[in-house]
């Protein structure tokens, strides 16, 4: 039976979860990838043409937050020794505080 052995837990505002999801966009032509706010699309043109995929819609975000947050709970407690991680940051600096969390050694028990 496998187990997991490292959980890390994102600790991440609401209003930035919205903001970050529900103003993601894709291109049909180039399959180009833009976000309204960080990475815009260079052109009008572009910008007309740009869907939102239905999962990134703000009802099916805020289902899906609120699902998180009602099984968060349970699953701290489940997972007591988990790392939680300010996922308010630019990804890298979170990308880098779950990678050191993952390359560095567990503590060894009954010591």
């Amino acid at each position: 039976m496998l187990c997991a052995r490292r959980v890390f837990f994102l600790n991440v505002p609401f209003d930035s979860i919205m903001e970050r999801l529900t103003l993601r966009r894709v291109d049909p032509v180039t399959g180009e990838r833009y976000h309204l706010m960080y990475k815009p699309p260079p052109t009008m043109e572009i910008q007309a043409r740009l869907l939102q995929h239905p999962k990134d819609s703000e009802e099916r975000v805020k289902f899906k937050v609120d699902l998180y947050y009602r099984n968060s709970a349970e699953l701290g407690h489940f997972y007591r020794w988990a790392t939680t991680i300010n996922g308010d940051q630019d990804p890298y600096t979170v990308f880098e505080y779950i990678e050191s969390g993952i390359i560095n050694p567990l503590p060894k028990k009954g010591l």
